[in-house]
């Protein structure tokens, strides 16, 4: 990175900096964003660690009781957003969302740890806080124990309108939902954000979680959206491994042997993901059974984890044929849900902070 972009990068973070966490974008992200404060958490570690440690911290001081970090926090009032904690009603001391994002905890905080050793006795609540959200994952979305853990909702993937949700999206329902304004596409072009179709679905699930008093034993089995997604699999068995090398190297052998465990369940079960024909793997539908017949960025993601070599090497074979200019895109640009308006390169900033 030269320095003038190094540069521009700090000064985006502490512009967004609202002192204890970091907004994603001002107007159309104006709260704490799960895995967003995370991944700025990696950016903030090159200029000032401790605010680093800060960022994760104030996360998971929001942690809800049975070990779920929900997706946002809502820290102060702002009506420019939809839909906000009086849609969500999770009754939490500070408001939050009752649903979850991709569990990059770990990750990030080995690598800033790695960064700034003198920072890890002041870390080392997290360890245990981290733990039992992975913990959760596996308690509450893969009640069968199969060693994968589902979604529930588009948006705990980070991918929100992706068309791996096309198909088991169609069950969710649209009827009955109460009125609301949608806030997004007043600070973003309306053709590049969620149709109404599929707002209305995003709200019917909020909804019906709500009805359920936020119980996350039970939403899994209520959702009829039960998405098993590669890369956010990935993202777990990553955050649980380095969570337990961490942990194994402050002391604690029996956090580090639970995620450990945790995470080898998980890689051995991602195989059943794997497509040949498309050369990555793909999402699977819970409730079908399914793969879902969509190659995009998700299955890419999976080289996230420590897989396969010879899966590793089809994967990047298959960025490279992809041939667009921000090299991955979000969907294979030869099918026919590839849209060049509405995807991006979503995946080529991990790169950089690996």
């Amino acid at each position: 990175m030269t320095d003038s972009l190094h540069s521009a990068a700090i000064d985006i973070l502490k512009a967004n900096d609202r002192g204890s966490y970091t907004v994603p974008t001002k107007g159309l992200y104006p709260f704490q964003w799960n895995w967003d404060s995370c991944l700025t958490a990696l950016g903030q570690r090159h200029f000032d660690p401790a605010r680093a440690l800060t960022e994760i911290e104030t996360l998971f001081a929001h942690q809800w009781p049975c070990g779920m970090v929900p997706h946002i926090i809502f820290h102060q009032i702002d009506d420019g957003y939809f839909p906000g904690p009086n849609i969500w009603d999770c009754g939490r001391p500070v408001p939050t969302s009752g649903i979850t994002q991709p569990p990059v905890a770990g990750f990030a905080l080995k690598r800033l740890l790695d960064c700034a050793p003198g920072l890890r006795k002041r870390a080392q609540p997290l360890l245990a806080q981290i733990t039992a959200w992975h913990r959760w994952f596996h308690d509450t979305r893969d009640p069968e124990g199969s060693g994968l853990v589902a979604i529930i909702h588009p948006w705990e993937s980070g991918r929100d309108n992706s068309v791996d949700w096309d198909i088991p999206f169609e069950r969710v329902p649209t009827e009955g939902i109460a009125p609301y304004t949608r806030r997004d596409t007043q600070h973003a072009n309306p053709a590049h954000r969620p149709t109404k179709a599929q707002y209305d679905r995003y709200i019917w699930l909020v909804e019906r979680f709500r009805a359920l008093g936020w119980q996350t034993d039970k939403l899994h089995d209520a959702s009829p959206f039960q998405v098993i997604d590669p890369g956010f699999n990935a993202i777990l068995i990553r955050s649980c491994l380095d969570l337990a090398d961490l942990a194994q190297a402050l002391g604690d052998s029996a956090l580090a042997q639970e995620n450990r465990r945790l995470a080898n369940k998980g890689l051995a079960a991602l195989q059943m993901a794997w497509s040949d024909a498309h050369g990555q793997y793909l999402c699977l539908d819970r409730i079908t059974g399914a793969l879902i017949d969509s190659p995009s960025s998700g299955g890419l993601l999976a080289a996230f984890a420590p897989i396969q070599p010879e899966h590793a090497a089809r994967i990047a074979a298959t960025i490279d044929a992809h041939g667009t200019r921000f090299l991955v895109a979000s969907h294979a640009p030869d099918t026919p849900g590839f849209d060049p308006s509405a995807t991006g390169a979503v995946l080529c900033g991990w790169s950089s902070i690996t």
